[in-house]
């Protein structure tokens, strides 16, 4: 009996608090916030009494939200400022959506009063296809005057009411066709390419590789960078990977000698105390003990090694005005290093992770060109996080 009294209380609390936060919403103006709320109580048990509260809720919320949008699309008519052609499109479209809310509830029962709750619903669908058409034409050709300037962003406006344009009454006209001319028009594109100021030749692999922008990912909505410049494209910036220094170090071989000891288990011996007697166990057996023996071995170590540093400068360019925007460091290293043993004595002395080195001889150096083409990957990394920590933004 407790137990159904505490669930009748707690249900009691939580239709309260539904029913205060809706009207709430309804002293707040916001009435299609009232009007979901009460929709989704009345989803189940809407004839229940405990719903009652709801439905009164709901047809005041309809009237006044129906009366205030009503009177924001004369006043809007009235001004007759093609700016707000938007508004007044979105407002029928709010006027049917909220009817199509309710409608599915339909009818609601106000027990009180012995009648249907009233939701007085119109056909906007005029409204909607006048609105709609009237925005369209709008859209359309303040967006073809935005076409006729010199101006980047206008275009990149342009595209972006064209795409609204499509969304809402897709097959407009031309709209496709304006669309891709305006995003051409807004894109700023970008001529990216290397100059060698050291007095090494650049692989020109490692040169291909790293203007290899199709494996960057850096293309944005309004930036497309280009290695190669394309015949039809007037670039707007420039970003020029300038090699200052590469300094390639001598092959060397370093060698090393050092020992290795270590103890092993050499079969068993008998325990002596002492002063020299076997220790026997309690049944005059002697005792048995693992023998230990001390294994050495000696162990010639060569390093190869051979190091490169490529250091270079990014460099931001405005065509427009063939001033310098910015420039960024860029440096990254490339370390070759191989490491044989030989050894004399017992190799098990050595650990166990060491043992590879054995097996390993001398293997011929990398050329000069190829260490500084193996620094391309880490070059590469670095020179996108540059492009992408600073973007070219007007």
């Amino acid at each position: 009996m407790k137990k159904i009294t505490s669930l009748f209380l707690l249900l009691l609390f939580v239709y309260s608090c539904g029913v205060k936060q809706t009207q709430s919403m309804l002293s707040d103006g916001d009435y299609d916030g009232a009007i979901h709320r009460a929709a989704e109580a009345l989803r189940t048990n809407k004839t229940s009494k405990g719903k009652q509260d709801y439905i009164y809720l709901m047809e005041e919320a309809f009237a006044k939200a129906k009366e205030r949008d009503l009177r924001t699309v004369d006043m809007l008519a009235k001004d007759a400022n093609p700016a707000n052609l938007e508004k007044i499109y979105n407002t029928y479209l709010q006027l049917n959506a909220r009817q199509e809310k309710i409608r599915p509830l339909l009818p609601l029962r106000l027990m009180k009063e012995g009648r249907n709750a009233i939701f007085p619903f119109e056909d906007y669908s005029d409204q909607i296809v006048n609105s709609k058409n009237a925005l369209s034409k709008y859209l359309y050709d303040n967006s073809k005057l935005l076409l006729k300037t010199n101006d980047k962003m206008s275009y990149r406006r342009a595209y972006d009411d064209f795409i609204y344009l499509e969304k809402i009454n897709p097959g407009y006209k031309d709209v496709k066709q304006l669309m891709d001319e305006a995003q051409f028009k807004g894109t700023d594109f970008v001529n990216v390419y290397t100059k060698n100021e050291t007095n090494m030749i650049i692989p020109a692999r490692l040169q291909s590789d790293l203007l290899d922008f199709s494996t960057f990912g850096l293309n944005d909505k309004w930036t497309v960078y280009h290695s190669n410049r394309q015949k039809g494209i007037t670039y707007d910036y420039g970003m020029i990977v300038n090699f200052r220094q590469i300094n390639i170090s001598p092959e060397q071989v370093k060698e090393k000698e050092f020992i290795k000891e270590k103890q092993i288990k050499d079969g068993t011996k008998t325990l002596l105390d002492a002063n020299g007697n076997v220790v026997k166990d309690s049944l005059g057996n002697p005792i048995k003990v693992d023998n230990f023996k001390t294994i050495r071995v000696n162990i010639y170590e060569f390093r190869q090694f051979k190091a490169c540093q490529v250091t270079a400068k990014v460099d931001y360019i405005d065509f427009r005005t063939n001033q310098l925007i910015e420039t960024f460091p860029l440096a990254s290293e490339f370390n070759f290093e191989h490491i044989y043993a030989n050894y004399n004595g017992d190799k098990r002395a050595c650990d166990d992770n060491y043992l590879p080195f054995f097996d390993k001889r001398a293997v011929p150096f990398p050329s000069n060109e190829q260490m500084v083409y193996d620094t391309g990957e880490d070059l590469k990394a670095k020179l996108k996080n540059i492009i992408t920590r600073n973007k070219f933004r007007r």
